[in-house]
């Protein structure tokens, strides 16, 4: 069991500059519009309930005739080192308008 003076530098060292162990946050606002500077017209959600595990819907006309590996790698290029760092883990959905359409059931 940790000691009161123990528990506080701990957690003093977990938020100090420089240490690599420091929890690093991105606001899923900073993302979307990341991504949206990217995608001309493009329909982007970011959710996140903690800050670092995020999960965006990204519907863009620039992923018609893309495999969805090569649609997550445009979308990753848009984030840079963020990814593995500020955001930790990211859940992609990328749709061209007519598969989110077809996906929505929308005419």
């Amino acid at each position: 069991m940790l000691t009161h003076w123990a528990a506080v530098y701990f957690a003093v060292t977990l938020r100090s500059p420089g240490n690599k162990r420091e929890a690093l946050h991105m606001d899923p606002a900073e993302i979307r519009r990341l991504i949206e500077a990217k995608f001309s017209d493009a329909i982007v959600e970011v959710m996140s309930e903690d800050n670092t595990h995020f999960e965006a819907l990204v519907v863009a006309a620039e992923f018609a005739d893309k495999r969805p590996l090569a649609r997550h790698q445009l979308v990753y290029g848009c984030l840079g080192a963020l990814v593995g760092n500020e955001i930790h883990a990211l859940s992609i959905t990328a749709l061209t308008p007519d598969e989110w359409r077809e996906r929505s059931g929308a005419t």
